[in-house]
């Protein structure tokens, strides 16, 4: 039996041996019948072309290729280098575990194209080129198997030179290239330079990289000590944007007990963004780090909640996710720990909250967001915000000073960037109308059709922000606000009515200090907003609209004239296609008023007896009615229907 074994061995021996030299002698028949595959796959699945003019084998590992070009078929050059050499494991080949070692590549590039006939990569793209997002997918398992297999390409030593990344949107070009990249020990080095158009900068990429062991540690910086100016999305999305430097840190990539884990850390330094939408000024911060460890389940994607963000002194605790487990559901939650009001402050994005700048506070607070969205059940959306103060106390106040509500102030609006005349608040002008004297079918009928709960409420209406992100979650944009009569207010007195990020959340934290610290009385918010606000061309607070429309004072207008001037307060230049060519209200208007009324009636804002001898339709009698349009095209009066809110 033993003598059988030792002649079965030596047979396979022989075998293995036999295999090795042929393997050896027709190793570059091999080589370059598996290129071929891999050329008839990319014609077949990518409608691509691979050529090359050299392809051998040197010695058992070594592969060397030259003049490699990947060409898609009636498109622009998608990739092309001079020379590659590498080295494989043979054995790592067979057993489907390749491990790139040593990489050399000299003198390439990857080009990207769009124009009118399309973009050179998009074959790349198909859907069907892709993972299935499918739920029956394993998340972890396919994340770590990706990850595996493309940190096992990146070799442990590799010199690259003279390699270049072309950008081609449409006729705005850019180009990042590569004057040299080494990987030794473990340590990685790498000059880049950039041109775009009049842009020219070098940068610099250096740290410690570690493939096999999925752990890195890079800084990214400019040659000298100049910002980086980041390319391409100025001239692409109109974002002007520069920093200092980058640091990114990959601490542990592990997969235990069905579950990924992803750590590490990325930081950024004396980071500027400029961008119509975010702010009318440069915006900046200082410093900002974010501690990660993503979580990746069989069915789910979550970052966790030992994450944390770093916003120069101020700490900020996430925690996302995504889970197919049974429904869609998306969470997010973010927590402020216990902190100082100044530290907050003085760590607000400069720029961002310019309003704010010169604010001095003492105290601490805490703060707690949790959204949880069900995109089968969109109607069961879950919205806390949860804010707790400690000895918080307000000592000086920015540009934005909220005291002066309190007092008589010249308020001028702002239109299309152009300062409108000024409007005094206060006994001193004519026109203003002070609380008592507001007639409460006015007061009535505008905190029905804009804010009903304004008096009970401290700024938020907690279930108009649900139905806000609902509908702009549905709608894929910002479809819906919740704007109350606070946030109004403070709007047009402090703030302007750029749709900028910034004046919304200037909006949010003022209203927030205005109504918690109650600064000032609701009766007197209320006297402010209907001595402002804009009722027509030219036309501000409630003494000057019902002399504009009415030819009265406010105490003389009537139920149904409240109705119109509550119905026009959201587009109050409009008002003049409400009108038909006898100056009578159009029926789709008198159906809106009547529906604020109806409203009034059931909540007992309203008595029957104050519907006597009120009859819609209304006559214009002031200024107004030579403003009236009473021949619209049928464009303007859909565009009039479309406005109403029913």
């Amino acid at each position: 039996m033993k003598k059988k074994i030792k002649i079965f061995s030596l047979l396979l021996l022989l075998l293995f041996s036999i295999s090795l030299v042929f393997g050896y002698l027709f190793r570059n028949e091999i080589l370059h019948y598996a290129l071929g595959k891999i050329q008839k796959k990319l014609e077949t699945k990518y409608n691509c072309m691979l050529t090359f003019s050299k392809a051998e084998l040197l010695g058992l590992s070594g592969v060397e290729l030259q003049n490699i070009y990947l060409i898609p078929k009636q498109a622009d050059t998608l990739l092309a280098v001079q020379a590659i050499k590498t080295k494989i494991n043979p054995f790592e080949i067979i057993l489907g575990t390749i491990q790139i070692k040593n990489l050399e590549m000299h003198h390439g590039y990857i080009q990207l194209v769009k124009n009118e006939k399309g973009r050179n990569f998009d074959n790349f793209l198909k859907k069907d080129t892709l993972s299935s997002g499918s739920s029956q997918n394993n998340y972890a398992k396919k994340a770590y198997q990706l990850i595996t297999k493309l940190l096992n390409l990146v070799p442990t030593d590799m010199h690259l030179n003279n390699l270049a990344l072309k950008i081609n949107d449409n006729g705005k070009k850019i180009v990042f290239t590569m004057q040299e990249l080494k990987l030794t020990d473990k340590k990685l080095k790498s000059k880049i330079e950039v041109k775009e158009e009049l842009l020219k900068q070098k940068w610099n990429l250096e740290g410690t990289a570690d493939p096999r062991e999925m752990k890195a540690n890079l800084r990214f910086h400019s040659v000298d000590t100049s910002n980086i100016v980041v390319p391409y999305l100025a001239s692409r999305l109109g974002l002007q944007s520069h920093f200092k430097s980058i640091q990114l840190e990959i601490k542990n990539i592990d997969f235990s007990n069905s579950e990924m884990h992803f750590e590490g850390k990325a930081s950024i330094t004396n980071l500027t963004l400029n961008h119509p939408k975010i702010a009318s000024k440069d915006v900046s911060i200082e410093n900002a780090a974010f501690n990660y460890n993503f979580l990746i389940g069989e069915k789910y994607i979550a970052l966790d909640s030992t994450s944390s963000i770093l916003l120069n002194k101020l700490k900020i605790q996430p925690f996302a996710s995504y889970s197919t487990e049974k429904d869609t559901i998306y969470k997010l939650r973010i927590k402020i720990p216990e902190a100082q009001a100044q530290n907050f402050i003085s760590s607000l994005p400069k720029g961002l909250f310019r309003h704010f700048e010169g604010m001095e506070a003492k105290g601490s607070f805490n703060y707690a967001l949790y959204l949880e969205y069900n995109k089968n059940y969109p109607e069961a959306l879950v919205f806390d915000s949860q804010f707790h103060k400690n000895k918080l106390q307000i000592i000086k106040y920015g540009e934005a000073d909220l005291e002066k509500l309190n007092r008589e102030f010249t308020y001028r609006a702002v239109e299309n960037g152009i300062l409108q005349r000024p409007i005094l608040i206060g006994a001193s002008n004519p026109f203003f109308t002070a609380y008592e004297n507001l007639p409460i079918l006015l007061k009535n009928a505008v905190l029905t059709s804009e804010d009903p709960s304004f008096m009970k409420h401290r700024g938020f209406i907690t279930e108009a922000f649900k139905q806000s992100i609902i509908k702009n979650i549905r709608t894929k944009k910002f479809a819906r606000g919740a704007s109350t009569i606070s946030m109004q207010l403070v709007k047009n007195v402090f703030l302007t009515r750029e749709k900028t990020l910034s004046r919304k959340l200037e909006e949010i934290v003022l209203v927030y200090i205005l109504e918690n610290n109650r600064i000032a009385s609701k009766e007197r918010m209320l006297e402010v907003y209907f001595n402002i606000i804009e009722w027509g061309p030219n036309v501000y607070g409630i003494g000057e609209a019902a002399s504009f429309y009415f030819q009265k004072r406010p105490q003389e207008l009537n139920l149904n004239e409240c109705l119109f001037l509550a119905s026009i307060v959201p587009k109050p230049k409009k008002f003049m296609w409400q009108f038909d060519i006898n100056g009578n209200q159009k029926e789709y208007v008198v159906k809106n008023q009547n529906f604020i009324k109806n409203i009034m009636l059931k909540r007992g804002l309203l008595t029957e007896m104050d519907t006597i001898n009120q009859h819609l339709p209304i006559q214009i009698k002031g200024m107004a009615r030579s403003f009236l349009k009473i021949k619209p095209t049928e464009k303007d009066t859909l565009q009039e229907i479309d406005d109403i809110e029913f």
